[in-house]
């Protein structure tokens, strides 16, 4: 019997500890809605580049379909065909650079945009990190203070 109270009074008193010293669950929630616009503003950036990335495929293609219309036109001459295949192929040489310069500044600005959002995530993570523990800090310092007065 003896045991059974020692046990009940070890867990009364580990309930009476843990009370006293008050979980900020507002820390946590601020961290997920950090984390979740952090989340939100990087899809926005992806989503761009794939919107900005379709673009240029589509405007692509379109214009590879028309030089290859043009292509295969019949010719009066057997010397023209050579003639339009050179012509398509210094066609979509420039085009295919042109395309490429867009796609590496698609590139540039998706890393330019994800540095610049990883650097104010980082700088208000810090700063809520900071302003969680100097608040923890005073909470358990008050609760210290409680249960040191209550244990007298």
């Amino acid at each position: 019997m003896a045991a059974a109270a020692k046990n009940q009074d070890f867990a009364s008193m580990m309930k009476d500890m843990m009370g006293a010293f008050p979980v900020d669950t507002k820390t946590v929630e601020d961290a997920f809605k950090t984390s979740a616009t952090l989340n939100e503003k990087l899809s926005g950036v992806a989503l761009e580049a794939a919107e900005k990335s379709a673009e240029i495929s589509s405007k692509w293609t379109k214009e590879t379909i028309t030089k290859l219309g043009d292509m295969t036109k019949a010719k009066v001459e057997p010397a023209d065909y050579a003639k339009a295949m050179t012509d398509f192929a210094s066609a979509q040489a420039e085009v295919a650079s042109e395309n490429m310069a867009a796609f590496a500044e698609i590139a540039k600005k998706i890393q330019m945009d994800t540095v610049e959002l990883m650097m104010a995530a980082g700088k208000d993570m810090s700063e809520d990190a900071s302003a969680a523990v100097k608040k923890a800090t005073a909470d358990v310092a008050t609760a210290a203070k409680k249960a040191s007065g209550a244990a007298k």
